[in-house]
């Protein structure tokens, strides 16, 4: 009665959850193009959409998608081999356990019209399902603790999905192991299924199971003579062996009960077997009523953006699809850490503490102002910081292992903050800057022989990439390929310091022919100077590393 009323709650919550979360991808809105939209126009698109891609050639993306990037997850693959190990293990050993043990009177026991939990393969799968989930908890443990694997947060839903999980684990082990050694287990199996009357078979039967399943009597020791062990071997046959296998096969829970064997009177005597079965089956109940508030949820919602985004694409699909994408989005993301390791300005981190600099950090606070938190003049302050540092360069969305077109994201996150009154940081900076190094123009600038300021080439190295600057020959390449250079008759008229220059700058230490130049505050940050650069300057990376260097002074100056 208490189980079926738990699991009743259970089920409850974690219905209501669904739909409080489902509704919320047609309520948030992100960006700008999703403001005028109101709910039902989003889910009418959305079961538009759903009818027309299912009824057409891209049905055969989405069964792609599925099964090498759901069930295989090969972009975890492509990224880390440790990594989609573990992810393996935990995922499909969950998942498994789930259909055949949780679900079994729904799922193994309609597949399969002899199934026991007890019996043979079942009771070796059950534990080898547990077993791969085990172990990719441990590599979780080693991946974040000891390995510290660069720029991989760990918090609060984290250590909730490792403990939990380890909860669910443990107690299921210990629970088998106890039930093996257990006399009263025994004794409840024999009252119930083996109608047995004489001592003598009831004997028998115990000195069996004592011999060959590893239960501890009060009544019987060994060694037993043939004719006890085969007469209980008999009784065995007759009213056990349909139900029950060796529990060597169970090998988690029979190297437990190996372990407990010389307490297990004392344990039996205490219910320990009890205690374990409230424990397990409460975790499970109260992790199945969070999924939907907790990190698990994205094993609804990862899938869901993947194969979104495999059909969709901006500038084609409903508009209303696309705003209520970038919603299941937010509830995709894993906080693997893959775009923060893959960010090209993510070394900036080091200089500005703010760990909204981080692609997989911005995450959460962009969903806390798409479901509409209000958020503190500091917070929206920090938030900003952090999205406007962003070259826009694509390359966590890129590598996301959960299909979230990230870039996107922060475009909308910079249109909420403009709309919210918060000016640009570059514009502000630009035009500070302008008053205190003054934007130059070099065909009025006489420059001075005087000795470079080294500390300028000194703070300009917080990476390889933008030491690249000292390689620099003056070819002109970045020059010639930029956009903003192209959008002018007289360039240099204009933007002051073209990139090539902004090199020369940098190495003869001309901080306000550098931070005065409109060519730095202009750059698109679009990597074509970067990419064909012969020598293999990342000019791009130089640029907006000494954008960083300049507010950095003038914080530093104004206290800003």
């Amino acid at each position: 009665m208490f189980y079926n009323i738990t699991l009743y709650i259970a089920l409850t919550i974690f219905g209501l959850g669904l739909l409080y979360k489902i509704s919320g991808w047609f309520r948030y809105k992100i960006g700008i193009d999703a403001v005028d939209i109101p709910t039902s126009t989003r889910v009418s698109a959305a079961i538009k959409g759903i009818i027309s891609t299912l009824f057409s050639m891209k049905v055969f993306t989405l069964l792609r998608v599925f099964i090498l990037d759901v069930v295989l997850q090969i972009r975890i693959l492509r990224e880390d081999f440790l990594r989609w190990f573990m992810h393996m293990c935990i995922f499909g050993g969950f998942m498994l356990l789930l259909l055949m043990h949780a679900l079994d009177n729904f799922v193994t026991s309609t597949l399969f019209t002899d199934y026991y939990s007890t019996l043979n393969p079942f009771m070796f799968l059950r534990d080898l399902f547990g077993a791969l989930v085990i172990l990719g908890l441990a590599l979780a443990l080693y991946r974040r603790f000891i390995l510290k694997v660069p720029r991989l947060t760990t918090n609060a839903r984290d250590h909730y999905a490792i403990i939990i999980l380890s909860v669910i684990m443990i107690s299921g082990f210990l629970l088998e192991g106890s039930k093996i050694v257990s006399y009263s287990k025994h004794q409840e199996m024999v009252e119930e299924y083996g109608w047995l009357e004489e001592k003598e078979e009831i004997r028998s039967l115990e000195a069996f199971w004592v011999k060959e399943f590893e239960i501890v009597s009060y009544n019987v020791k060994g060694p037993f003579d043939a004719k006890t062990l085969e007469l209980g071997r008999e009784l065995h046959e007759m009213s056990c062996a349909g139900c029950h296998s060796r529990p060597q096969w169970a090998f988690m829970g029979y190297g437990i009960a190996k372990a407990i064997k010389p307490v297990a009177l004392s344990l039996d005597r205490a219910k320990i077997h009890t205690l374990l079965w409230y424990i397990h089956f409460l975790a499970c109940f109260f992790a199945l009523a969070y999924l939907p508030f907790s990190k698990f949820f994205h094993i609804i919602a990862s899938p869901l953006s993947l194969l979104a985004n495999a059909v969709m694409e901006k500038g084609e699909s409903d508009r209303a699809n696309i705003a209520t994408k970038q919603a299941i989005e937010l509830d995709a993301c894993t906080r693997c850490g893959t775009c923060s390791l893959r960010c090209s300005v993510a070394v900036v981190l080091e200089e500005i503490p703010n760990v909204n600099i981080l692609p997989s950090e911005k995450m959460a606070p962009l969903k806390a102002l798409a479901t509409g938190k209000e958020l503190s003049e500091k917070e929206l302050r920090i938030i900003q910081e952090g999205s406007y540092l962003c070259t826009n360069c694509n390359r966590c969305t890129v590598v996301c292992p959960v299909g979230i077109n990230l870039k996107d994201l922060w475009l909308n996150l910079k249109e909420y903050l403009v709309q919210k009154g918060y000016p640009e940081p570059m514009v502000w900076a630009r035009e500070v800057i302008g008053a205190e190094f003054n934007l130059v123009n070099m065909q009025d600038k006489i420059l001075s022989l005087v000795p470079a300021d080294r500390s300028l080439q000194s703070e300009a190295i917080l990476s390889a990439e933008v030491n690249t600057y000292s390689v620099c020959f003056g070819c002109e390449n970045c020059t010639t390929i930029c956009p903003v250079v192209g959008n002018y008759d007289n360039p240099q008229e204009v933007l002051g310091l073209l990139p090539h220059q902004i090199m020369h700058s940098v190495g003869l230490g001309l901080r306000d022919l550098t931070f005065g130049s409109r060519m730095l505050w202009d750059c698109l940050t679009c990597y074509q100077c970067q990419e064909h650069c012969p020598q293999g300057v990342c000019v791009t990376d130089v640029l907006y590393e000494l954008k960083n260097l300049a507010i950095r002074h003038l914080n530093e100056k104004t206290s800003l």
